[in-house]
């Protein structure tokens, strides 16, 4: 009798902290101020900058391939663009399309560059189930390349932590 109970609370237990998992990604995602999109990024059909798979590889380095065209996430703490606070614009490293500026960025601890905000129309959100989690994956709007995630655990005046992979990323400087 006691083993039973167990597993049913056990059980309860994991099924509650999914669904709150999943139900609370949904809310987050439709909260996140940016286009909603419900395709992957290697679609060509939501896009402006359209291209075949073969020319993005043309194009990219193998790791900024795997990042922006297959969804990987680049290590932590490997992007010398996490320690850029300088003022310029942060520009997706496929198409140029200006996505972030450094006066919305902030140290997160995380090893990864953030952000509090796009600029406005930069960026697509998609929600990402993958391993056994659900969260808001970024895309840039313009060519579709996976960026990072969005996470509800921001500074102000968002509450959003835009958590971007730097081999996404080219820094511009701004001009003096």
């Amino acid at each position: 009798m006691k083993r039973r109970k167990l597993l049913e609370a056990g059980t309860a237990v994991v099924g509650g902290t999914w669904l709150l998992n999943n139900f609370t990604a949904e809310i987050f995602s439709k909260q996140v101020n940016s286009q909603s999109v419900d395709t992957m990024a290697t679609s060509n059909e939501q896009f402006t900058v359209n291209k075949t798979e073969e020319q993005w590889r043309e194009q990219l380095t193998p790791e900024q391939f795997r990042v922006l065209r297959q969804h990987g996430t680049e290590r932590a703490g490997s992007s010398p663009l996490d320690k850029i606070y300088e003022p310029g614009v942060f520009k997706c490293s496929a198409c140029g399309t200006p996505l972030f500026t450094s006066d919305t960025k902030f140290n997160s601890g995380t090893g990864w560059p953030s952000f509090y905000a796009p600029i406005e129309g930069a960026i697509a959100t998609t929600v990402d189930r993958s391993f056994f989690m659900t969260r808001v994956e970024v895309h840039c709007a313009t060519c579709g390349g996976h960026l990072g995630h969005v996470f509800p655990d921001g500074p102000a005046p968002t509450g959003q932590r835009y958590c971007m992979n730097g081999v996404s990323l080219e820094f511009v400087p701004e001009q003096a």
